[in-house]
């Protein structure tokens, strides 16, 4: 481990801890944040959520065509992040059409998009 991963002369700052302390999240938060992290940590669901944050509200026949994939498999993707709401669904007659959940998932997958595009300065 390199010096600048580490505390080169240990101080800890207590006014400092106090307050991030007081700001971190509880451990359910955190637990639930890991795991909707955990969802977008897959290509092929990601793939589904760009379609959704691109084509606005979908079926799951127009999703498989867009990512390539197969409906059984889109199927699983957003059963998952249906139950961690993340997508939703609205159903018309036999049909159900998905969409992403709220600016919140939309906002998270644009500012991923957009860190992942920006090159790192001085490259």
């Amino acid at each position: 481990m390199g010096t600048a991963d580490r505390c080169v002369t240990r101080v800890v700052d207590p006014e400092k801890v106090a307050v991030v302390t007081a700001a971190m999240p509880d451990a359910d938060t955190v637990g639930e944040l890991a795991q909707v992290f955990g969802l977008l940590a897959d290509p092929g669901r990601l793939r589904v959520l760009t379609a959704l944050l691109e084509g606005g509200e979908m079926c799951v026949c127009d999703i498989a065509a867009v990512c390539g994939n197969s409906e059984s498999a889109v199927s699983h993707a957003l059963r998952l992040l249906r139950a961690s709401r993340v997508v939703q669904a609205r159903r018309s007659g036999r049909m159900a059409y998905y969409r992403l959940a709220d600016s919140h998932v939309r906002m998270l997958l644009d500012l991923a998009l957009a860190h992942v595009g920006h090159k790192e300065e001085g490259s």
